[in-house]
Protein backbone atom coordinates (compact mmCIF):
# COMPACT_ATOMS: atom_id res chain seq x y z
CA UNK A 1 0.00 0.00 0.00
CA UNK A 2 1.49 3.30 -1.10
CA UNK A 3 1.84 6.10 1.40
CA UNK A 4 -0.77 8.88 1.17
CA UNK A 5 1.95 11.43 1.96
CA UNK A 6 2.33 14.06 -0.79
CA UNK A 7 5.36 15.83 0.75
CA UNK A 8 3.51 18.89 2.04
CA UNK A 9 4.15 18.19 5.75
CA UNK A 10 2.45 21.28 7.18
CA UNK A 11 0.30 20.65 10.22
CA UNK A 12 -2.85 22.25 11.58
CA UNK A 13 -1.97 23.32 15.12
CA UNK A 14 -5.36 22.51 16.63
CA UNK A 15 -5.70 18.96 15.24
CA UNK A 16 -2.14 17.93 14.44
CA UNK A 17 -3.28 16.76 10.99
CA UNK A 18 -1.10 17.31 7.95
CA UNK A 19 -2.74 19.71 5.52
CA UNK A 20 -1.40 17.65 2.62
CA UNK A 21 -2.41 14.10 3.50
CA UNK A 22 -4.27 14.26 6.81
CA UNK A 23 -1.84 12.10 8.78
CA UNK A 24 -0.45 13.10 12.16
CA UNK A 25 3.24 12.79 12.97
CA UNK A 26 2.35 9.68 14.98
CA UNK A 27 0.47 8.24 11.98
CA UNK A 28 3.51 8.81 9.77
CA UNK A 29 5.75 6.91 12.18
CA UNK A 30 3.21 4.09 12.48
CA UNK A 31 2.91 3.93 8.68
CA UNK A 32 6.62 3.20 8.42
CA UNK A 33 6.78 0.73 11.31
CA UNK A 34 3.50 -1.21 11.33
CA UNK A 35 1.90 -2.26 8.05
CA UNK A 36 -1.14 -3.61 9.92
CA UNK A 37 -2.14 -0.06 10.92
CA UNK A 38 -2.08 1.29 7.37
CA UNK A 39 -5.72 0.50 6.43
CA UNK A 40 -7.02 2.23 9.57
CA UNK A 41 -4.80 5.25 9.02
CA UNK A 42 -5.82 5.55 5.38
CA UNK A 43 -9.53 5.22 6.28
CA UNK A 44 -9.30 8.22 8.64
CA UNK A 45 -7.73 10.59 6.11
CA UNK A 46 -10.68 11.62 3.88
CA UNK A 47 -12.70 12.75 6.90
CA UNK A 48 -9.78 14.68 8.32
CA UNK A 49 -9.07 16.44 5.04
CA UNK A 50 -12.76 17.26 4.65
CA UNK A 51 -12.85 18.74 8.16
CA UNK A 52 -9.76 20.85 7.46
CA UNK A 53 -11.27 22.08 4.19
CA UNK A 54 -14.57 22.86 5.95
CA UNK A 55 -12.58 24.97 8.41
CA UNK A 56 -11.33 27.01 5.47
CA UNK A 57 -7.82 25.57 5.28
CA UNK A 58 -6.19 24.60 2.00
CA UNK A 59 -5.62 20.86 1.75
CA UNK A 60 -3.75 18.51 -0.53
CA UNK A 61 -1.57 20.13 -3.16
CA UNK A 62 -3.26 23.48 -2.50
CA UNK A 63 -1.70 23.47 0.98
CA UNK A 64 1.75 23.24 -0.56
CA UNK A 65 1.02 26.26 -2.74
CA UNK A 66 -0.40 28.20 0.22
CA UNK A 67 2.88 27.89 2.11
CA UNK A 68 3.55 28.15 5.82
CA UNK A 69 0.71 30.58 6.42
CA UNK A 70 -1.84 27.83 5.71
CA UNK A 71 -1.61 26.28 9.19
CA UNK A 72 -3.47 27.89 12.08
Amino acid sequence: MASPCIDVCRYDESTGWCLGCGMTRKDKKAWKRDKDQRPAIRAALPGRLAALAAAGLPTGKAAKKAGKHAAR
